[in-house]
């Protein structure tokens, strides 16, 4: 016969069992929550050898037709690349193993690219800060089957600047750039030319396209860890598809055209004895005049070209910051912002040649103020999609008059980072938060980093050509996020005309 003494002697075994076990699972949690949050941030300072020389993406060759239209050709290819001696990685790259060739052209110059597809799956190519007919812009609509051809052309018309391509494939952007499919696009233009301005490619005005990476074993690795939702994040850092990167320079100045083709992670770039450097310009092209600073910040897409001036035998390193301003210290930790990274070492020769100083002033940024906007629109942001919906190829979400400018108001609604790009047009900041943007957000611009919280005001100008049927894109660079729908799709008509329908792969075809 069971007693009361007995029974109440279970209930407390019972009860004393389960605290036990509720206190062994909270402790194993709260312990691996500690793991996660402790082994979230990545640190390489001090730690890389700096054994390999920085290679620098050759000039792609072209020739010039009889109508005077400078003709280049891009393959996308797969490869394999031994980016630690003797492991050799599975790539793609555009006319090579990884990467692709730096394109260059003047203003006022025809253009035609001959691109051609031998990769085992569609891709696209999109030129990254062009301004140019939204047929031959090369995103998602614009796809080139395995074995396809698609040859674009246009005519450049806009300052000289540092731009980019790569692919544009809807839901699969984030995966073509990690293999390596991306390239430098430089303009050119008379103002530019007689500025003295570093400007020896590869000499004393290097390319420096920065992505981060993680290897298992000799192949990359993409998979996304815990508590990254904005996408993916490696543990190092290369330059131009070079690890450990060092350059050595022979020159007082050095131009340093800094690309972020990574594909979610934010930079905070500076050189490791803080040494004040001249930010001269940003995405669009030249600063009204140069910038100093010690800290310049660039999210997946923007680009900066800074001048660094240099001593006889010294060294330094381009490193990349923590950062402060992602939000809470959840976001912080885990997108990234406590992250440092030594990038790539430069090492002056025994002897420089002298540089004339930086001339005052450099060129005026072509993108509107604000004043004559014929109307204003706002841009929500969030992993759900932009304004609450995503992306649907065959809709059409917002439709712009040529020849207009317009104020377009961008909120991060979310939390998590995102940042904002804009086909076709590069825009001026008015405001970040209410306030005057800092110096490095008042040149041209076409990609923005909007933090958690963040409100940025943007001034651009639709020159066209009108297209109804035929949309650009606006999206987050995140590529995580764009891959998942934060992206959306507008023309540009002519007054009174509206939207047609887009087809579903204008412009790219197969043989």
């Amino acid at each position: 016969m069971t007693t009361k003494g007995g029974g109440r002697g279970r209930l407390r075994r019972i009860l004393i069992t389960l605290g036990v076990v509720v206190g062994v699972l909270a402790a194993a949690v709260g312990g691996g929550f500690a793991w996660l949050w402790t082994g979230a941030d990545v640190d390489t300072v001090g730690k890389e050898p700096f054994e390999n020389r920085l290679a620098i993406p050759p000039l792609a060759k072209s020739r010039v037709e009889a109508d005077g239209t400078r003709v280049f050709d891009l393959r996308m290819q797969a490869g394999e690349k031994e980016f630690k001696s003797g492991q050799r990685t599975r790539t793609w790259g555009f006319n090579g193993d990884y990467l692709g060739p730096t394109l260059r052209a003047g203003r006022g110059e025809k253009v035609k690219v001959r691109i051609s597809n031998g990769l085992d799956e569609a891709s696209t190519v999109h030129w990254h800060g062009m301004h140019l007919p939204a047929r031959m812009d090369g995103g998602p609509h614009q796809m080139v089957e395995p074995g396809g051809t698609w040859s674009p052309r246009w005519t450049v018309d806009q300052p000289a600047a540092t731009l980019w391509y790569h692919p544009h494939p809807h839901g699969a952007t984030e995966k073509h750039v990690q293999r390596g499919l991306a390239g430098m696009f430089l303009l050119d233009d008379d103002k530019a030319r007689k500025l003295p301005l570093p400007d020896d490619y590869g000499v004393d005005d290097l390319p420096v396209i920065v992505q981060d990476v993680r290897f298992d074993g000799a192949q990359f690795d993409h998979g996304h860890q815990l508590m990254r939702n904005t996408g993916f994040l490696g543990d190092r850092t290369m330059v131009n598809g070079t690890l450990n990167p060092y350059r050595e320079v022979g020159d007082e100045l050095v131009r340093l055209r800094l690309l972020n083709a990574s594909t979610a992670r934010v930079y905070d770039f500076g050189f490791s004895d803080d040494r004040r450097f001249s930010l001269i310009g940003t995405d669009g092209g030249l600063l009204a005049q140069p910038a100093a600073m010690d800290r310049v910040q660039l999210s997946p897409g923007e680009r900066a070209e800074i001048v660094v001036r240099m001593k006889a035998g010294e060294r330094t390193v381009l490193r990349s910051f923590p950062q402060d301003n992602y939000g809470d210290a959840w976001q912080t930790r885990f997108s990234g912002g406590d992250d440092s990274f030594d990038v790539l070492e430069l090492r002056a020769k025994a002897s420089l040649r002298p540089s004339p100083a930086l001339p005052g002033h450099l060129a005026e940024p072509e993108v509107p103020d604000g004043t004559d906007s014929a109307r204003s629109r706002f841009f929500g942001l969030r992993m759900s999609g932009i304004n609450g919906r995503p992306m649907d190829m065959a809709r059409i979400d917002e439709v712009v008059t040529r020849g207009t400018a317009e104020t377009w108001t961008v909120r991060n609604e979310d939390g998590m980072p995102h940042n904002f790009h804009v086909h076709d047009v590069q825009f001026r900041v008015l405001e970040v938060n209410g306030e005057r943007p800092p110096p490095e957000l008042r040149g041209a611009k076409d990609t923005v980093f909007v933090p958690g919280g963040t409100t940025v005001k943007l001034a651009m100008r639709f020159e066209g050509p009108a297209d109804p049927d035929t949309p650009y894109m606006y999206h987050c660079h995140l590529l995580y996020h764009e891959d998942g729908g934060m992206m959306g799709q507008f023309v540009v008509v002519e007054k009174g005309q509206r939207a047609g329908k887009p087809a579903a792969h204008a412009g790219g075809h197969s043989h």
